[in-house]
């Protein structure tokens, strides 16, 4: 087992608002992490849609040539209020399933800005 000081992360899952925030550099910062993820080959796990600051990340990394997975919950999916996700997607259930299958796909996370969702 490598130590923790070596072991290199594959997948990251994102958190951050479907909003674009109030300053352009939230956008340019976050279109930048998708840019590094890609650019370090680390695959992105974020809640799914193309919307806001999650919507430049994910989409940077999947330009990038990053594995992109998106994350709904069955109802979001349904209401169709996030936006087509870039990359694939994985229908759940509800919102406890799409937290644990982040958990399990993941390696690290990261939050940038948002709301309470982003929060939680």
């Amino acid at each position: 087992m490598a130590s923790p000081s070596t072991k290199r992360f594959t997948n990251i899952c994102v958190f951050g608002g479907t909003n674009y925030g109030k300053y352009r550099e939230f956008v340019e910062a976050a279109t930048h992490l998708g840019k590094v993820l890609a650019e370090r080959k680390i695959h992105l796990v974020y809640g799914g849609g193309n919307l806001g600051l999650i919507g430049c990340v994910s989409r940077a990394a999947r330009d990038g040539g990053s594995q992109v997975l998106g994350i709904v919950s069955k109802p979001i999916a349904a209401a169709d209020i996030i936006g087509k996700t870039n990359g694939k997607e994985l229908v759940v259930s509800g919102m406890h399933e799409r937290l644990t299958d982040m958990l399990h796909h993941v390696d690290a996370f990261i939050a940038l800005l948002g709301s309470f969702g982003t929060l939680e």
